[in-house]
């Protein structure tokens, strides 16, 4: 979903007046405030978005990572499956990709044209519009009649490995960018319908036919809306010259092979979601602040100030409360209000909410009206964890029981405004008498998911520590260790922040005591996530001290 005009979003509040009448929820527009946090480390890079504070969307993206949604390669026909009309595709990925008949598109003969051209070494090819298209494929045709066993073919990754199936597969080739998606060998432009300004609409429609090269079809996406010409110009000019510069790869590679690689992670979700008011993008790594720094230039020069590097010694989701929400949001329980409570259940066909008041009373309401309340505050914590997990295929959602139709009505309504913001395609269907609510949502990639229970430290999973009176003992040997034996010059401890407290406060502290005995001041960090009786030691150069 891109933002709507003003770059203003609406987040959808409903006041406990509007759930105690029969007159339909109040809705009120505000301000949403947008901030992106980036922790880059060796081996992956992980995005955190909040909007007022508040995690609403969490990915991670290995280094190196391979097969992403959008990535396209030169495979090769593995096998033919005529009784599921589709064919099985190498395109490097332990398991062979599947690519139905029905996702090959209407020009894949011109396609196919294309690749033989661009593939052969006799002949140049600058431009697709040279090409002479072929007539569309019969939309109800069998895949045996347009490949073959040992055939290479250029592919599209539509959808990324899941659980034990390998990629899926489109050979109608598409280039996203921020305001527009370039398909190539079409001729269509379309409008996103989101744009509801039919004068708008007729603009852009001229404006991209008459700026749009022959053989390249346009689809103008929600951001587009008021951008001038010259902008979408230069975007579409990019787009095309991407494409173009994978034709002389054709001629130097063989199947399996990665073409045009779709933008990393954080670069995608950026240019999905970004816009006017976004308050801060802040990263841990200068390579790729500098990164996002230029990519933000590109699109509006005057606001790269809002990225910024973030240079503390304190982990980065620690130092902006990212940790914790984590692990308040991925259990399998999650409170939400005054109380109430989900469980969240996944199998392999769908995943199941079970909505809870728990022990949450308010006198004077009866029991409709108090199922209606936990109800609609459900909806918005559901909303926010569909997005927050990633999670697609079948949601099921158990509500609490209500008998008003009405009642059932408002929070289908309820979860149809809210679900408004969330940019994957899916599809709502209304609340059953017994409050079952389904919902489908697209699902392309595999569902977060983190462990949020932690194993103890100190016992192993043995469930017995020493005795916490020696833990301060225990402590101070490693302390004298270190100063005496290993003639460290400077020496910081982490700690969960209430032995912090203890080491810290006061005139006869320990820290005071070790200050005296060694004339050396070591530092003492709290950090929120350790449990009890766990620490870790750290020279100047923040590397630990392992003992």
């Amino acid at each position: 979903m891109q933002f709507p005009n003003r770059e203003v979003r609406a987040v959808l509040h409903i006041t406990r007046s509007s759930w105690l009448n029969n007159r339909g929820s109040t809705i009120k527009n505000l301000v949403v405030s947008s901030d992106l946090i980036v922790d880059v480390s060796a081996s992956e890079v992980v995005i955190a978005l909040l909007e007022n504070k508040k995690l609403v969307e969490f990915s991670r993206e290995r280094s190196g990572a391979k097969f992403a949604v959008g990535d396209i390669y030169l495979g090769k026909v593995k096998k033919i499956m005529p009784s599921l009309n589709a064919a099985f595709i190498d395109i490097g990925y332990e398991k062979d990709a599947f690519l139905h008949y029905l996702d090959m598109g209407p020009q894949f003969a011109t396609l196919n044209k294309f690749l033989r051209i661009a593939s052969s070494r006799k002949n140049k090819i600058s431009t697709i519009s040279r090409i002479y298209s072929e007539p569309d494929i019969n939309k109800e045709g069998k895949i045996s009649e347009v490949l073959k066993a040992g055939q290479k073919i250029l592919v599209q990754v539509a959808k990324e490995p899941i659980s034990t199936k390998g990629p899926r597969l489109t050979s109608e080739i598409s280039l996203s960018g921020r305001y527009m998606v370039l398909m190539p060998f079409s001729e269509k432009v379309s409008i996103s319908q989101k744009i509801k300004s039919t004068e708008e609409r007729n603009r852009l429609k001229k404006l991209v036919q008459s700026i749009r090269p022959k053989k390249y079809g346009v689809i103008v996406r929600t951001a587009a809306e008021s951008i001038r010409v010259a902008d979408l110009d230069q975007e579409l000019r990019r787009l095309v010259e991407r494409w173009e510069t994978s034709f002389s790869k054709l001629k130097r590679v063989n199947p399996p092979a990665l073409i045009v690689g779709e933008m990393d992670r954080t670069t995608a979700l950026l240019r999905d979601i970004y816009h006017r008011d976004f308050n801060s993008i802040i990263v841990n790594d200068f390579t790729v602040y500098k990164e996002i720094s230029d990519y933000i230039g590109t699109i509006q020069a005057d606001k790269k100030k809002v990225v910024k590097h973030y240079k503390g010694r304190q982990p980065i989701f620690e130092y902006y409360k990212v940790e914790k929400q984590i692990k308040a949001s991925f259990g399998q329980t999650v409170s939400f209000k005054n109380g109430s409570y989900l469980i969240i259940e996944h199998t392999e066909a769908f995943h199941a909410f079970d909505v809870n008041s728990g022990n949450r009373s308010k006198a004077g309401l009866d029991q409709e009206t108090n199922a209606m309340e936990v109800n609609l505050a459900a909806c918005d914590e559901i909303a926010r964890q569909l997005r927050l997990r990633d999670m697609g295929g079948i949601i099921v959602i158990d509500f609490i029981d209500m008998h008003v139709t009405s009642n059932r009505h408002k929070v289908y309504e309820h979860m149809k405004q809210i679900m408004a913001n969330d940019r994957t395609k899916h599809n709502i269907l209304p609340l059953s008498k017994f409050c079952l609510m389904q919902i489908t949502r697209q699902r392309v990639r595999p569902e977060e998911h983190i462990e949020t229970a932690e194993m103890c430290p100190n016992c192993k999973g043995t469930g017995k520590v020493v005795p916490t009176v020696l833990f301060a003992d225990d402590i101070n040997s490693k302390v004298a260790y270190i100063f005496n034996d290993l003639n460290k010059k400077k020496l910081i401890i982490k700690v969960h922040p209430y032995v912090a407290a203890y080491l810290t406060k006061g005139l006869k502290s320990y820290r005071m005591k070790w200050f005296r005995k060694y004339f050396k001041w070591l530092k003492v960090e709290g950090v929120s996530s350790y449990s009890y009786l766990e620490y870790h030691f750290f020279d100047e150069n923040m590397e630990e001290i392992i003992l």
